[in-house]
């Protein structure tokens, strides 16, 4: 049955690709836009206000994708208070808005990361462990808790805490793809740092599972079920693009490029984190592995 699904950050990677995934299905879109004119199926929304009640009429499910990118500049106090004030103040202001309208979406799907865990070593992380130290973890903490005026009037809340997602089209891995192809990629710092990743296929695939599940709700993981070192992940990258992954990013040459506390969050620490929930719920991933997920990307 057709649904109808409003939306922040649509016109973002994943945004754009849950459209395009869901769009078959007859499903109508209500992107939160910011402006003072929007279009005729466009919600009306500036960042850390709350939309008018009106417009919650008639929404099935809200995705909340919307927040500055985390990898777009250096850590700097005033960046940090950018990425605060776009996660968890518009979150908090967009859930009380919610609460208080007449008429609201009954599932509210919003954007989280598994920086949450913070660094953690070979452990293995589920959504029952306890959040790790660092600023992505007290980020993602406060990101979830911002939802709780949601939560709190009975809207079913799912934190989707996303790993890296892989898209030719944008994140980490198009980054990567050019000095890959060139023969110039290779492990970051140690390669001993566990990278928990995901396609954007299954990231689309994850969303559209979480908003038809009654049952799910709390934090879940979005993470394929197989997770390798860094070393195993930029090999497995190499094998897909026919290069050799000889040459390390050392760590302090990271840690140079993007600042310490930046480059340990982002690309140092190591996160072997589990989708206990989505398996449990009877989710299955369509790229369980690096060389599959790489076919598909890179075909």
């Amino acid at each position: 049955m057709p649904r109808t699904l409003a939306i922040s950050g649509a016109s973002g990677l994943v945004g754009q690709a849950l459209q395009d995934h869901l769009r078959g299905r007859g499903d109508e879109f209500r992107p939160l836009v910011r402006g003072t004119q929007p279009g005729p199926n466009e919600i009306p929304w500036k960042p850390g206000e709350a939309v008018e009640a009106r417009h919650w009429e008639g929404v099935d499910a809200l995705v909340h994708l919307a927040g500055e990118n985390i990898a777009s500049g250096r850590w700097n106090a005033s960046r940090k208070e950018r990425l605060w004030k776009s996660r968890v103040e518009a979150t908090r202001a967009l859930c009380e808005g919610l609460a208080a309208a007449p008429r609201r979406p009954r599932v509210l799907v919003c954007a989280s990361a598994i920086g949450i865990y913070g660094d953690r070593g070979d452990e293995v992380l589920r959504e029952t462990s306890a959040p790790g130290e660092g600023f992505l973890a007290e980020l993602a903490q406060a990101w979830e808790s911002a939802c709780d005026p949601a939560r709190a009037v009975g809207i079913r809340v799912v934190h989707l805490r996303f790993g890296i997602i892989l898209s030719k089209d944008g994140g980490a891995l198009a980054k990567m793809l050019t000095p890959f192809r060139f023969g110039v990629g290779g492990r970051v710092g140690s390669g001993h740092q566990y990278w928990s990743w995901v396609s954007l296929h299954d990231v689309v695939r994850a969303i559209e599972f979480a908003i038809e599940r009654d049952d799910l709700h709390g934090p879940v993981n979005v993470v394929s079920p197989t997770c390798p070192t860094n070393r195993q992940f930029t090999e497995a990258l190499g094998r897909a693009l026919g290069r050799p992954t000889v040459l390390p990013l050392p760590a302090f040459a990271a840690k140079l490029a993007l600042g310490s506390e930046m480059a340990e969050g982002l690309l140092l620490a190591s996160a072997r984190v589990e989708p206990q929930a989505l398996l449990e719920s009877g989710f299955q991933f369509e790229h369980p592995t690096l060389a599959q997920a790489f076919g598909a990307i890179l075909e």
